[in-house]
């Protein structure tokens, strides 16, 4: 029997449990700081335990680590590094979702010294996004094309029917997480011209995209397009661009929030206990009348514009407490936000992904590829969001216990021997990226 630690029992945990445990030589132990959580997760089964684990407690999770073939972490990404460390001193492999940061590439020559596998990226942004691009991108190049232009989108979403709020969003992963990714400078190329886009102007940076028959949202850029030049090795594209999607309604609703200095400050707030929402947007709307009028004059709007509406719905024009005892702005924003844009019982998720290429040939007319995921939640079951994050992940984690991934160091699933049998138990599971491709014009 092969035992994988799997640290965490957050919003995505389940498939990637119940998946593993479906394998029979595979034995899965959660461990998580509310036990509860893990045993839900396991659900008796019997080759499942759940145990509780602080994970600032060392030698306690270096034990975990030590008695495991190896780990998976769903912690936080501040805490990859450190469960990375334990591996390396028990020479265990490690798979997470989670972007690599520099301190985690450092580790490569350790980690292939000790002859283990570093295996992250590996969920749906990021992690799907890369394979599913790599795999048209490398099938470009085997027909001695090169691609001039690349755009990639992905959102999570609610499903259509579940759209019911003005902001057009709903939460399935880190409320503060996706406010937080609102204050982010972009960077991307456009026919050969670096574009940059301060934080505070991001949502104002926005167009919109048809991905499929009846499926059209707003996109922005997403953090620094420009190093995926070198990873996805395209030399000499024009356009390079990574986008988030979006509904029609949030944009500009963020736009307004962030043109009021919200976002700015995430210094934890000591008077927040003592606030309501009215009293703390006044902070930032400063004036002598009523607050909504003073809010609309700060922004150039109509009082009764679509954005004034929507900061009602949010509620940040009532005198009841914000329930919080500290926080910061953000906090305070996810809290509200929270409050009324969760996905209700039975209700459906999202995940659009979606890739836009040129590709252009010595001896043939250049052609345009699309690639297109477009995956929703199970009622009452797993989140699209859940599955498409987790499910990689597994599968990733399956390889290098069997033996089908020999390679070893800090590595992300951008080659053939990754992405091919990834993708292809992905398609098994239901989650396929639709390619379609169509003459340049």
């Amino acid at each position: 029997m092969k035992k994988i630690l799997v640290l965490g029992a957050g919003l995505v945990s389940r498939p990637m449990v119940r998946y593993l445990l479906d394998v029979p030589d595979f034995e899965v132990t959660v461990a998580t700081r509310t036990v509860s959580k893990a045993q839900e997760l396991v659900a008796a089964h019997p080759r499942g335990k759940a145990i509780p684990l602080l994970v600032d407690d060392d030698a306690a999770l270096g034990r975990l680590v030590g008695e495991s073939d190896m780990a998976v972490s769903l912690l936080p990404y501040t805490y990859h590094v450190k469960v990375a460390n334990h591996c390396l001193k028990h020479r265990k492999s490690l798979v997470t979702t989670s972007y690599v940061s520099d301190a985690m590439r450092a580790l490569d020559a350790q980690a292939k010294a000790a002859g283990v596998t570093f295996l992250n990226e590996i969920g749906l942004d990021p992690g799907i996004d890369h394979m599913s691009a790599m795999k048209i991108i490398h099938d470009v190049q085997k027909a001695g094309g090169k691609v001039a232009s690349f755009m990639s989108y992905c959102g999570g979403l609610p499903a259509p029917e579940a759209n019911d709020n003005p902001l057009g969003y709903k939460f399935s992963w880190s409320p503060k997480g996706v406010v937080m990714a609102g204050r982010n400078d972009a960077r991307y190329l456009k026919d050969g011209k670096e574009v940059f886009v301060p934080g505070a102007d991001l949502f104002g940076h926005r167009w919109p995209l048809k991905v499929a028959e009846g499926f059209e949202f707003e996109a922005y850029p997403n953090r620094n397009s420009l190093p995926y030049i070198e990873l996805y090795g395209l030399a000499g594209v024009k356009t390079m661009l990574r986008g988030t999607l979006r509904n029609f309604g949030w944009c500009e609703t963020l736009k307004a929030i962030a043109d009021l200095g919200v976002l700015k400050d995430d210094s934890v707030r000591t008077d927040v206990s003592k606030l309501t929402p009215a009293a703390w947007l006044r902070q930032y709307a400063p004036g002598t009348g009523a607050l909504r009028q003073d809010v609309a004059a700060k922004l150039g709007l109509a009082p009764d514009h679509a954005v004034l509406e929507r900061f009602a719905w949010l509620g940040l024009f009532d005198e009841k407490p914000i329930d919080l005892q500290q926080g910061s702005n953000l906090d305070i924003l996810a809290k509200q936000m929270l409050d009324r844009m969760t996905l209700k019982p039975r209700e459906r998720d999202m995940v659009v992904l979606h890739h836009e290429f040129l590709a252009e040939y010595p001896a043939r007319p250049a052609e345009r590829i699309f690639s297109t995921l477009i995956a929703f939640g199970e009622p009452g079951g797993d989140s699209a969001m859940a599955r498409t994050v987790s499910l990689p992940a597994a599968i990733g984690v399956r390889m290098i216990l069997h033996g089908e991934l020999k390679l070893t160091g800090v590595q992300i699933p951008v080659v053939p021997e990754v992405y091919e049998p990834v993708l292809a138990e992905l398609t098994r599971l239901g989650i396929e990226c639709k390619e379609r491709k169509v003459p340049a014009s």
